[in-house]
């Protein structure tokens, strides 16, 4: 089973984008999202962007995740 988790893209440069997870910035490849813009939510899979979500489906996700997390 593979995990996508939700960021938000804070800043990009080239291909390379810097998303945030929790307060937290990770550094991601944006090559397989060419479309993603600062501001966007993002799923990210072992570095990379796998695809661009809407906002409202990025918080239900992290917020699941949180819930899970609290178990």
């Amino acid at each position: 089973m593979c995990l996508a988790v939700p960021g938000l893209v804070k800043s990009i440069s080239g291909h390379e984008a810097e998303v945030e997870i929790g307060g937290i910035t990770y550094r991601a490849s944006v090559w397989l999202t060419p479309e993603v813009k600062v501001g966007d939510y993002v799923l990210l899979h072992t570095g990379y962007a796998i695809s661009v979500i809407d906002k409202e489906e990025a918080l239900e996700t992290l917020k699941l995740l949180r819930e899970i997390a609290a178990i």
